[in-house]
């Protein structure tokens, strides 16, 4: 669940609620009672090993390259002229 902080919370507790975003913890900020906003921690990118990655797409089902190159040439123009 979120947490409700007050405006005047989010402007006096900068440092707690800087911490609570690094536990990943989504906080509401509240202007007399009423939900104004939400501040939430980023989401950060994770290593992904390469075993993992290689498992992953090894279970991906096989594409037909042509095709997909077909597509493509069919929506996007490859000439030299500007589109603008």
């Amino acid at each position: 669940m979120d947490k409700e902080i007050t405006q005047r919370q989010r402007r006096n507790d900068r440092c707690d609620i800087v911490r609570e975003l690094d536990q990943s913890k989504t906080l509401v900020v509240a202007r007399n009672g009423a939900p104004v906003g939400e501040l939430s921690p980023l989401c950060r990118h994770r290593f992904v090993t390469a075993d993992a990655a290689v498992a992953t797409f090894q279970t991906a089902p096989n594409r037909d390259l042509a095709r997909l190159r077909a597509d493509l040439d069919r929506v996007a123009s490859q000439g030299i002229h500007p589109r603008g």
